[in-house]
């Protein structure tokens, strides 16, 4: 398992925060066991439960298809539970830990070792030139740009790490090459130029990731990952029958909430903010349900905090000049502004 104490968030202009070490450490165990059994039970009743109900009534219904929506409100849970895997405080063993975090992935169709690589890389270089796919690069056709970003914020982002599997099946020069040439599409060479800084760096990023892709032991746990999320939703699909188009329906709901909320907190954010993310206001319980992946300015100034400590965070910020929160849905709906004109580039 990669270390996490290796992530250091860029915090570029980042105001004064609260000591993490000053802040309570309450133990988080018993709500993380709580919501694991959650997520699990909202997946075995979306991959098994739902299609023997189906069979019984003898096809879809107005019930049975609404009996879905809790099952896609419980997506934040289940990404958010992997998420706390990635940053090793899920579970207090290490070993159960990434256990626990690789099966909910598989659950959810995700390769676990590309999430967690991709993701602590975000917390390293956030909203450098590889990391900010909600910018203009002015690369190729412009309908091709503003398509591809949507294409992105509607699922797109999900169906990606659905295939990113198959970079394990592929002979490794190959992997290592597509790697190199997907990361260096968004941007890797840096926005000054192949010459500059930021060429240098982006080079070095190109080169980390290609290096995931064509490492042997990873290659093989991608493998198995990969052939057991087929047959855990191969599975489900021959139970659903001719009602498949259902559990297409339910993963691609699950999808398109994971790709909108990817890039969220970080949408038109300038490099000299605060942890280079932004926090928003939600309904305390809604917080639950987000594990809140509200507060992401939070978790980028204090990547080793569990969530649950977040809230603490935002209070101690209490009448400093921190950025202002808005809500988050109006968040999220404004992505669909489309690409921005040059934001968080230097």
């Amino acid at each position: 398992m990669e270390s996490t104490s290796a992530v250091r968030p860029v915090c570029a202009g980042a105001a004064p925060q609260p000591p993490a070490r000053a802040l309570p450490r309450a133990p988080h165990v018993a709500a993380n066991a709580a919501l694991i059994a959650v997520a699990g039970l909202a997946l075995a009743y979306q991959l098994f439960g739902l299609p023997l109900l189906l069979h019984a009534a003898g096809g879809p219904s107005f019930a049975l298809l609404a009996s879905l929506v809790p099952v896609v409100l419980a997506t934040p849970i289940h990404w958010g539970l992997i998420h706390e895997g990635i940053h090793g405080q899920l579970l207090p063993s290490r070993r159960a830990n990434e256990a626990v975090a690789r099966l909910l992935a598989i659950g959810l169709a995700i390769p676990f070792d590309a999430v967690r690589f991709g993701h602590l890389m975000h917390h390293r270089f956030t909203r450098e030139a590889f990391d900010r796919p909600d910018v203009d690069d002015a690369r190729g056709p412009r309908w091709l740009r503003r398509l591809a970003w949507y294409a992105r914020l509607l699922g797109g982002l999900y169906v990606a790490e659905l295939l990113v599997p198959l970079l394990a099946f592929m002979p490794a020069c190959v992997a290592r090459a597509l790697v190199a040439r997907s990361v260096s599409a968004e941007g890797a060479e840096g926005a000054d130029g192949a010459d500059g800084a930021d060429g240098a760096k982006g080079r070095h990023v190109q080169r980390l990731f290609a290096n995931h892709a064509a490492d042997p032991m990873r290659r093989r746990r991608a493998r198995r990952d990969g052939l057991c999320s087929l047959a855990l939703y191969g599975l489900a699909f021959t139970l659903y029958g001719k009602a498949w188009p259902v559990l297409a329906a339910a993963m691609y709901l699950r999808g398109l909430w994971l790709s909108l909320a990817d890039n969220l907190p970080h949408y038109g954010v300038a490099l000299d903010e605060p942890g280079r993310a932004r926090d928003f206001r939600v309904p305390r319980a809604l917080g639950v349900l987000l594990m809140n992946h509200h507060l992401h300015r939070q978790h980028h100034l204090h990547p080793t905090l569990p969530w649950g400590a977040l809230p603490a965070l935002v209070r101690a910020d209490e009448g400093t000049a921190g950025p202002a929160r808005t809500p988050y849905w109006h968040a999220a709906l404004r992505q669909f502004k489309g690409l921005q004109p040059g934001v968080g580039v230097r």
